[in-house]
């Protein structure tokens, strides 16, 4: 079975996917572990002293075919699901819940990582090993090592319920995502709408089988619905049903899931002791407290809710001029704004996508990390892949080195959960003097080709493109001895930075002529629209900054206090967004039951983190700004002191050494025209 082997046969060690059968993977799973707890107990019975060495360094290198396996699976179950792997998913999860908690809850293993730590003043340790052996220590004390046998087992109970809860409340999610469907019949209700969008809808209902126009809730079909239909009963229909996803009281309800999820994280925290589940996490955060983040987040308000109250009062104010509108809800939110958006800056989507062809777009993303990073991308078929759309890319230095194994995974399908997200197969690390590439993904939703019209990119999209992109150079330009230290794996408010920053240069003229070009002239986008671009980049910023800020307090809700007297999602929901509140209340709609960041993802206690980053990456692109945005001394400055450093150091060490100095708030409230 080739999935048992951390090493595939394969060319770059490429995951084999198609080799791999869904029977596979639990077998695979159980002898994966049996093998890791053979490698933790030769650590524990070592006869020598505890070492940095013979503890540390070989506790982070071992369960590496375990790791591997969990990777092509649980990418798997974002990206390419069905009901098979989500069954097996409920199996394996509490399996790996039970072994990471046999590692930390090891008091054998924990008094010889405990050895190495109380005498760490003595051993001379490089910096990403003393940030090592902080971390391992860490992982025991944080999770449960010092405590009773008694709450020890409580700890492990409370592991494998939240592991099965989360699971359960992201498959909620996607059959929600995947149940409904909104079959148009009479022509004249698409008014409004892209021929694009029309086109791709008339596809979808031929491939079931259906007479008509078929919208789902998968992005590329909700999106331009809600943003260009002229009929707002049926805005208000697709727009209802995105908004009640796990809030009907039926069998995908995730009310329950959603309660059962804080209470536990809570008593974890407790158990742990510390005051809530936020105190837990942002333990290791860049902001350190709860405190901080609601600081950082009322701080913004303040800043963004007067702009936000008259952009909605403007916006208000358009709609009942142009239809008389009286109550401006939640589903004209996107319609009026592109309407004003159009008015005001002479500017849509429908004018910028036929300059935004999918592929052109990837090849802008290469020839900007090109022009930084010395990366070259070269398409590659000789590797497989978990689905045909599937791209797959070798990336080399200038010297021809490997530096990574790219896959690109751009278009919405029935098992592949919606959004946008990288993630690796393989990680980067150097063992026994070889430096082992990574094998780095991303998965996103864009619109598929029609039989008239290539992929065509929203701005939107574009920008999001380059965002995961962003993650994945983090991934890729990875060069730590250690693979619990490589790429991403940062402070969580410090992940979003080489991903935010590189956002940027689509609204560059400088990079935008290098991809920009008409899919069907190859004319270079007109500088008219570029300066339409850079112009309406902040339009409604306002309103924008208030919605992220409300996620993130609704997060600080549900983790940073005691929740057990929470009894009634929605009514939590609704006292947590009193201050963020612009649209009238939709009573059939609820944010929390469908929010799988925080409550499937890793961003309990850590939503905040966005708006952290754009305070992070608006002050880092001024520094671009004032060299020229492909300046070769900044851009390797940014590759060796934050893209190949993974977590090795604090991030504010690595930020200061790239930039010179802390991060400037300002440089955000300056970008987004904030600052008066």
């Amino acid at each position: 079975m080739p999935i048992l082997n951390k090493h595939f046969n394969t060319p770059y060690n490429t995951a084999p996917f198609s080799q791999i059968k869904n029977e596979d993977f639990l077998p695979a799973f159980k002898e994966a572990i049996k093998n890791a707890k053979v490698e933790i107990d030769e650590i524990i019975e070592n006869t020598e002293s505890p070492t940095f060495k013979n503890t540390i360094e070989t506790l982070d290198f071992s369960g590496e075919q375990l790791d591997r396996i969990s990777s092509v699976f649980f990418n798997l179950n974002s990206a390419e699901t069905n009901t098979k792997i989500q069954k097996i998913a409920q199996e394996v999860s509490p399996l790996l819940s039970e072994f990471s908690n046999d590692i930390t809850l090891n008091e054998d293993l924990f008094k010889r990582v405990k050895a190495v730590y109380d005498k760490k003043d003595e051993l001379d340790l490089s910096i990403e090993q003393e940030t090592l052996l902080d971390k391992k220590y860490k992982s025991f004390s944080r999770n449960g090592a010092n405590l009773s046998e008694d709450k020890k087992e409580k700890l492990r109970e409370i592991d494998k319920q939240l592991s099965q809860l989360k699971l359960k409340f992201g498959e909620n999610i996607l059959s929600e995502t995947n149940t409904f469907e909104m079959l148009i019949t009479d022509k004249k209700e698409l008014s409004g709408l892209p021929e694009g969008a029309k086109e791709a809808a008339y596809q979808l209902a031929e491939s079931k089988n259906k007479k008509g126009w078929l919208f789902t809730l998968d992005y590329p079909s909700y999106i331009p619905f809600v943003t260009y239909a002229d009929n707002r009963e049926l805005r208000k229909k697709i727009s209802l049903a995105a908004g009640a996803k796990g809030f009907k009281n039926d069998k995908l309800d995730n009310q329950d899931n959603v309660i059962k999820i804080a209470k536990l994280r809570y008593e974890r925290a407790n158990l742990l002791g510390y005051p809530t589940h936020a105190h837990f996490v942002l333990e290791e955060r860049m902001a350190k407290t709860p405190e901080t983040v609601q600081n950082f987040l009322n701080e913004l308000l303040e800043k963004a809710k007067p702009a936000a109250q008259i952009e909605f009062k403007n916006l208000e104010h358009f709609a009942k001029e142009l239809d008389n509108i009286n109550r401006l809800e939640k589903w004209d939110s996107a319609y009026y704004s592109e309407k004003l958006k159009q008015k005001l800056f002479s500017l849509d989507d429908e004018q910028l996508k036929p300059y935004f062809k999918l592929e052109n777009v990837i090849n802008g993303a290469f020839t900007v990390a090109n022009k930084l990073f010395d990366l070259h991308f070269e398409e590659i078929h000789n590797i497989d892949k978990y689905h045909n759309d599937v791209l797959t890319y070798k990336v080399t230095n200038n010297n021809g080195d490997l530096v990574s194994i790219f896959y690109a995974d751009f278009f919405p399908r029935k098992g592949k959960r919606n959004g946008a997200w990288m993630t690796s197969f393989k990680p980067q690390y150097i063992k026994d003097g070889t430096n082992e590439r990574p094998h780095v993904s991303i998965v996103c939703n864009f619109t598929k080709p029609t039989k008239t019209k290539p992929s065509l990119l929203t701005f939107n999209e574009v920008t999001t493109l380059f965002h995961e992109f962003g993650h994945a150079l983090h991934g890729m330009l990875a060069n730590t001895t250690y693979p619990s230290l490589s790429g991403t794996s940062v402070y969580w408010d410090f992940v979003e930075l080489p991903s935010q920053v590189l956002e940027n240069w689509c609204y560059q003229k400088e990079a935008l002529e290098l991809f920009a070009k008409h899919y069907e002239t190859g004319e270079v986008i007109p500088m008219d629209l570029v300066d339409k671009i850079k112009e309406s980049a902040t339009f409604h910023e306002g309103m924008q900054t208030l919605r992220q800020i409300s996620f993130g307090l609704l997060d600080m809700s549900w983790h940073g206090q005691d929740p057990s007297k929470i009894t009634n999602v929605k009514a939590h929901e609704v006292d947590a967004f009193k201050n963020t509140n612009l649209f009238p209340e939709v009573v059939e709609n609820c944010m929390s039951t469908a929010f799988s960041h925080i409550f499937q993802g890793g961003y309990s206690s850590g939503y905040y983190s966005y708006k952290w980053a754009e305070v992070l990456d608006a002050d880092a692109f001024e520094y671009f700004e004032e060299t020229g945005i492909f300046n070769k001394e900044v851009a390797t400055k940014f590759k060796d002191n934050v893209l190949s450093k993974g977590g090795t150091e604090n991030p504010m060490t690595l930020y200061k050494r790239f930039r010179g100095k802390e991060p400037q708030p300002e440089a955000l409230l300056r970008r987004a025209g904030l600052l008066k």
